[in-house]
This record gives C-alpha cells, structure tokens and sequence, in this order.
C-alpha cells in the first residue's frame, strides 16, 4: 500500500485511531491459559490472576461436542469482566492470532484489492469485521458508506486504510471512491474512445435491455435494438449474449450511457434505396398479425406493412388470420415506400384474380344464380357470388311495394337472383329477385293495349298529375295537362285512354279518352264525308 503523506492525512489517521481505540475491546492480547473446570455453560480457565476467567461453553463446542476439555491448554482474550471474574473469549484470540500473522506478512508497499467482509460486532466508534479467513479487522463510523448502524451478520467490501502493530484498519468509504474515480476514467476512456462497442448482455426489461461493455452498464431502449421499430428484446436476446452496441447519448448528469444495436449496424434502408421501387415484388415472411393487418420480413431488418384491405379483394375480411400466419411465405407488391420516415407499405391482394374480371368471364347480364347473403343495409343487400358481392337493392327485391331487405333477409341466407346490370367501369353488379318472373305491368299490358279505355281508382294526386292504382302492383300516371277539366279526389274511379308503356311505366290520359269517345260517336252518327274525324279532332284540340 503507498505510504500516506500530508499533515490533514495524517490528522485523518489519528482520528481513525482514536475511534478504533476508543472501541474498548480491540486492544487486547493473547493469553495460554488451562481449563481448571466446566461448570454447566461456563468454562473456568486459570489465566494466573487472582481468579480463574469464565468462557462461555459455546466457544469451545462444535457440532455439540467439546472441543477442548478440563486440563487442556487453550488461548483466550480477555473481553470484559462480570461478578469479579474476567471474561474470556476463545475465538477472539484465534481471530487475534491470525490478525496477528496478517500483520507480520503485510507489505505496505502492495496495494491489496478490495476483499469481502462480515461484521460480527459493533461499538459506538465503529465495527468488528472479519474475512473468509476470520482475519479480524475495525471499519470506523467514520468510514462507513451508509448511516445503517445495524449492520451485523451483512456483507460488503472495504479497503485496508491503515495497518498497525497488533490491529488493522478498513474502509468501505476508500472502496466507493475507488470505484467512483475507476467508473468515471472507464466512461471517459468508453465516451472518448471507439463508438461501436462489443458488449454482453446483463439484464432484460420490458422495456430495453442493460449491456455490459468493459465494466460499465448502458441502456438499449427498446427502439434501439432494430430497424423494424420497436421490438421485445427477449424474443430476439437472452442474458450473456455478446452484441455489438454504439454509444448514441451520454447524460453527465445522471452517468446513464445511451447504447444503440441497429446504430452499430449498417443503415438497412440505405441499402436498398437504389435498389427497390413501387411495383416490386417481393418474397416475405409474416412475422406478426395485428387486428388491422400485418407486417412482413423483408429479411434485412426491414419490415413492410400489409394493409387488412390489402390482403384480398373481399372487402369483408374481418381478421388478417383467416388469410394469413405468422411464418408464412408469400410475394407481395410494393405499393408505397417513404425512405425519410422509414415506412414500406406492401399488397397481397394486387397479385391476385381480380374477382370481378373473373366474374365477368363466368357470367352475363340475364343469368340466374344462387348466391348468399353477406351484408344487410338500410337500401339493400349485398349478396356474395363466387369471390364478389353484387348489390340487391330493396326495389329490386318483389313487385310488392315498401319491401326491404332487413324485413327479408339475414345474413347468411341463399338467395336465387338475376343478373340484371354489370357496370365494368365502376366494377359494380346490379341484381334482381322480382326480375326472376314477369312483371305485374307486363301482365297488365298482355290484356290492354295502346289507345284501350281503362279505369282504375286515384292512389295520389300531385301538382303534376295524378297516379291511379289500376290492378295489383299496377299504377297508371296522369298528368295535370291530360286532366282535362276533370276534378278528382283520392279513392274515386277515374277512366282513362292508356297513352304509353314503357319501361314499366304506364301513362294514360283523360284528355286522349274524350277524344276518342268523340271519334266513335262521330263514326256512328255522320255519314257526312265532307266533314272528316281529324276535322272534329283539330277543333277539339284548339
């Protein structure tokens, strides 16, 4: 050990000196004495005083066996007196004996580590410690680390601050200057030296991991440890792995040092900047699914996004993993890449069929086919063929007036529909029920044809006309103008000539009727040919 210098050092020792001869039983020597008697727990030893010492019969027993007996020799300390008799210690002067040999070997030019030490005692100026080899020695109060004064039967590592000729001197406050100074050459040299670190792996968190580079512990958050974003450090590290680490922060408040694993390697996106577009496709694996959607490897510390609307063209997927699983292969599309926030998003679906072009090659406008039902709104249903959903809306659904699909259908039902339009441009398919027989109007206009006299009865009436109900799902439209001077009230009978009829409309006309009534009285009562029925008509009209 360096020999100490300095007149504050050495007012320092003489402090520690006088809180270690102030601890009263230290100062003790060695004496031979011999068992004169063992009375029940007490030992009486001859020690030449004028009265025999007591030792207490547990320090010379052993697994409950005495160890020494009545006429034997045996070394004891004094430690104290009681009733007019010294009291006598054995394994004190065992420990005292090997202090002893310590201090006839120690060198003092040798700076000894620091070595672990048990406190066995304690007094107001200090504590009793021993090592592994029960070689004795006082901490002083003064050089303790912490104000814990119970400090028997703990562990800890002290320093050797001063040797005498029959006692030495330890310190734990010498250790943690020691380790403090040691720490901060350590850091120095970490923070001022090479970046990328090689580093062992000490402790995993859920929320980073701690790593060993040189005797100095630094954090690797989370974020740290891939280019994919933040990850579980335990599903990819275990404690004792060696990594390879960069320094990215050091607070010099705190002491924390900020390590790094994706900094200390090559930058993934860099590397594929010239190398990969829009458009590319690409192998990958699966290697998490969310509600939402996946993310897939791309196999160099790159992961790309796979939309739940990218996966397939049916649009009521309702979780990923009825399509998908983590560790499965499959080629996607690169449909967006953002280098400056790091973001690749990726399709499944564009490199499959697309369903409605294989719809198209499958069916026409006119076909019959079953489907099922797979969602319900308030204006229709959507109902499933093959891989694409067709729209039955609620006035697609009967002839019948007011029919709705949430009143018909649910969900999961087989449906028998017609293909009533395919729109490619918009990719959309129009489907019928009522169009599977034939229409209330068509029936009608088998039994009436154009310029017929029909009646019905007035169901609405509006500024622009009025409607006549005339059969079962059959109304007729009169407008205001083909009224005549009729005037009518909703529920009356009303005859009209029926005009027109097309798609699926009927119009009819008051006006028309009278026309023709005039016509075929004229027919049965002139036998005039001068005067011709256009000549009756043209006066009508004007």
């Amino acid at each position: 050990m360096a020999k100490v210098n300095g007149a504050e050092q050495m007012e320092d020792f003489a402090k520690l000196l006088e809180e270690f001869d102030n601890g009263g039983d230290e100062n003790t020597s060695i004496i031979d004495g011999i068992i004169v008697d063992i009375v029940n727990d007490e030992v009486l030893v001859d020690i030449k005083d004028k009265t025999e010492g007591v030792l207490n019969i547990d320090e010379i027993t052993k697994d409950n066996k005495l160890i020494f007996n009545k006429g034997d020799s045996i070394k004891v300390a004094i430690i104290g007196s009681s009733a007019g008799r010294k009291r006598l210690s054995y394994k004190k002067a065992i420990r005292k004996e090997k202090t002893l040999n310590f201090i006839a070997q120690y060198d003092e030019n040798t700076d000894y580590p620091a070595f672990e030490v048990r406190c066995i005692s304690s007094n107001s100026n200090g504590f009793n410690v021993i090592d592994a080899n029960e070689v004795e020695y006082f901490l002083p109060k003064s050089q303790n680390i912490t104000k814990d004064r119970n400090l028997n039967g703990k562990k800890f590592k002290v320093k050797i601050l001063k040797v005498n000729s029959d006692n030495v001197i330890v310190s734990r406050k010498k250790v943690s200057d020691e380790e403090r100074k040691r720490k901060k050459e350590l850091i120095d040299s970490i923070i001022n030296g090479e970046q990328i670190k090689d580093g062992v792996v000490r402790k995993i968190t859920s929320y980073g991991m701690f790593v060993d580079i040189g005797g100095i512990d630094g954090l690797v958050h989370y974020s740290e440890i891939s280019y994919k974003g933040p990850v579980n450090p335990s599903s990819l590290y275990k404690e004792g792995d060696s990594v390879k680490v960069k320094i990215v922060n050091y607070d010099e408040n705190k002491k924390h040092i900020s390590l790094s694993i994706k900094s200390a390697l090559n930058d993934p996106w860099e590397e594929i900047k010239d190398n990969l577009e829009v458009g590319d496709v690409l192998k990958v694996v699966v290697s998490n699914i969310e509600n939402y959607g996946a993310f897939v490897d791309l196999g160099n510390d790159i992961e790309g996004f796979l939309h739940i609307s990218e996966i397939s063209w049916d649009k009521n997927i309702k979780n990923p993993k009825e399509y998908l699983k983590e560790g499965q292969e499959i080629e996607v599309e690169v449909i967006e890449i953002d280098f400056e926030q790091r973001r690749l998003r990726v399709s499944l679906r564009t490199l499959l069929p697309k369903p409605f072009d294989e719809f198209t090659t499958n069916f026409n406008e006119g076909d019959v086919v079953e489907g099922v039902v797979s969602t319900i709104t308030n204006f229709g249903a959507f109902v499933k063929i093959g891989n694409i959903d067709g729209l039955l809306h609620n006035d697609d659904i009967s002839w019948e007036r007011a029919v709705s699909a949430k009143d018909s259908f649910k969900a999961g039902d087989s449906l028998k529909v017609k293909i009533r339009k395919i729109d490619p441009i918009n990719s959309k398919i129009s489907l019928s029920i009522k169009h599977l027989e034939e229409s209330p109007v068509s029936l009608y206009l088998k039994e009436h044809k154009i310029g017929d006299i029909v009646e019905g009865k007035v169901s609405d009436i509006k500024d622009f006309g009025i409607f006549v109900s005339l059969s079962d799902n059959v109304d007729g439209f009169i407008k205001k103008e083909d009224l005549s001077d009729t005037d009518v009230q909703v529920g009356d009978s009303i005859k009209a000539a029926l005009v027109n009829a097309k798609n699926g409309k009927i119009r009819l006309s008051v006006k028309r009727m009278d026309i023709l009534k005039t016509r075929e009285d004229l027919d049965k009562i002139n036998s005039n040919d001068k005067i011709t029925i256009g000549d009756i008509i043209k006066d009508q009209l004007n």
